[in-house]
Order: C-alpha cells, then structure tokens, then sequence
C-alpha cells in the first residue's frame, strides 16, 4: 500500500454554497434565462439526491458521512448538494471531505484545501502513494482501474473506521450504475451493478451513493455552472480503450437514438422480477406444476443422477 497515510487534518464551520457565476451587475434576458435554467437544475438535483436518501435510508439522524471527495465533478456536486440538503434537513448529521492524494504526477496539492476552506467544510487530505504502486505492478497495456480501486478503497475505509465515520458517501451517479450493469454482464455473465447503498464485505462499512438517481448530463452542467476546481485524474484517464469508456459509447449512442432508453434501464434496475429470470435461489421454479406422486419423483431423482454424471 506503499505505506502508511499521512492526515492532514484542517476543521471549519458554517457551510456555505457557492453561487452560481452569473453577473448581477447586467441582469439581461439571457443572463436571467440561465439563472432560471439553473435554478431548475439545482431544485431537480437536490429532489433527487433527497428521494435517493428517503428511499434506501442513506442517511439518518446522529449519522457521520465521510464525503469522499476526488477532485472530479460528480464529487464535487455530491458534496455541494449534500450541504444544501444538510441545512434544511429535519435530521441533524456530519459531514466531513475527505481527498486521498495519490501522489499522481503534477497533482495541485492545493486546490481541494483551498476550495475547502473557502465553503467552510471541515476536511482531511489522505497522502499515499498508490501510484507508483499501481503503476509498478500493473503492465502498461493493462487496466490501472481494479488494482487503483482497491487500494484508494482500503485506505478510505481504514480511515473511516479510525475516525468513527459510519457513512462513506462516493459520488457514483445514474449512467455509473448501467455502465456496471453492462460490464457485470458482457464481462462476467452476472446481473448486477452499484447499489444505491451497500454494505462492504466485512461488515464495518456503510456505503452510500447520494447521486444514484443524478444523470451525469445534469451534474457536468450543475459543475460548469458552479465553477469547480476540476482535478483531472493522470493514471484511468490516461489510459484508451477502457471496457467502460466502450459501453459508456454504447449507451451514449443509444441515448441519442433512443433518448430517455439509459433512464429507463435505470429505473428496471429497481424493478427485479425473479419469476421472470432464470435464477432458482431467487424464485421457486421447481415448486411450479409440482407432482408428489411417484412418477414425477422417479424422473425427479433421473434427472439429478443424469447431471451428478455428467
């Protein structure tokens, strides 16, 4: 893991959002037209992270959300609308940023503790060098993404469980989850994706995805209009030809062929129907049309010895 993480631990108060960049001084037709445009998209965001929170319980009251936050825009918005939602809610909870530096090559170490400061979030930066780890161990042809994922994850969660955090809040959004979905199934002949809210195999870990209902679309728009301090990623974005970016193409062209079809795969993903599928630890297919007489169970116990032969 390239050795232990160093804290740098900096603590605020009184969050404020950051407003939107429109000149007040010139208050024309146009500009009065994106304030409006943006006031929608900002109400539709926050209905929508809120919904995503009541319908799986993603946050309750006493709850302290460790806000992982990358640099890119989805986390960025994630935290912004979390802070919103956080001063009218009728739960009190914490929110705490917390960035790990990877030490990728010409990384602005100063850009997310300044922007933190200027809102007044309290935030840790985690330094370690996954980096180098990453890109010692894994061959230049081959993906940097599960080897990176699993580092950046183990040195989160270590830290979430040192500081008592029992929420981790990542910013995965709605085309994030059917591009997994696509991925499990192409890849791995599996029905599954990003649950809106999970928990991570050891148990210690509560995972929630405040933007599981938020199409990327809306949040690119909501960080232009918001002016955040993007920090591109030097190690996954530098790589071609990632099986994501392929069905990220795929469901791009769909989406223009088909608009409103990724929204709608979405929702099925909320809408399971065993008896529908084929999995029998799922649905009792084997109860259907069920005989007890002696016959069906002779062919019963024929065709149980025909599969242990084969």
């Amino acid at each position: 893991m390239g050795g232990p993480a160093r804290c740098r631990l900096t603590m605020s108060v009184s969050p404020l959002p950051l407003p939107v960049h429109i000149d007040a001084a010139s208050p024309t037709a146009d500009a009065r037209r994106e304030q409006y445009d943006f006031n929608k998209l900002s109400k539709r965001l926050r209905r929508l992270v809120g919904q995503a929170i009541g319908d799986y319980a993603m946050i309750e009251d006493g709850d302290r959300v460790m806000v992982c936050l990358s640099g890119g825009k989805d986390s960025y918005a994630m935290l912004d609308i979390l802070l919103q939602l956080q001063a009218k809610a009728p739960v009190s909870f914490e929110l705490h940023a917390v960035n790990l530096d990877q030490k990728q090559p010409d990384f602005p170490e100063h850009v997310l503790p300044d922007y933190l400061e200027s809102i007044g979030v309290p935030f840790t930066i985690l330094e370690q060098d996954t980096y180098s780890v990453v890109k010692r161990v894994i061959p230049e042809n081959k993906t940097f993404c599960g080897l990176c994922s699993r580092l950046r994850r183990g040195a989160l969660y270590r830290f979430a469980e040192e500081q008592g955090f029992n929420k981790i809040a990542l910013g995965h959004h709605r085309e994030d989850r059917v591009e997994t979905l696509f991925l499990n199934l192409f890849h791995h002949a599996k029905l599954a994706a990003m649950p809106p809210k999970l928990q991570s195999d050891d148990g210690k870990h509560v995972v929630i995805r405040p933007l599981a209902y938020c199409a990327e679309s809306d949040i690119a728009d909501y960080a232009n209009a918001k002016a955040f301090p993007i920090i591109p990623c030097n190690l996954c974005g530098s790589q071609e030809n990632l099986q994501r970016q392929v069905v990220k193409d795929m469901l791009a062209d769909w989406e223009r062929r088909f608009p409103g079809r990724v929204e709608k795969i979405a929702r099925a993903m909320g809408d399971i129907r065993p008896s529908q599928l084929a999995d029998a630890s799922l649905f009792d297919f084997a109860s259907l049309g069920h005989r007890e007489d002696s016959a069906s169970a002779d062919a019963a116990s024929w065709l149980r010895s025909r599969e242990e032969s084969d």
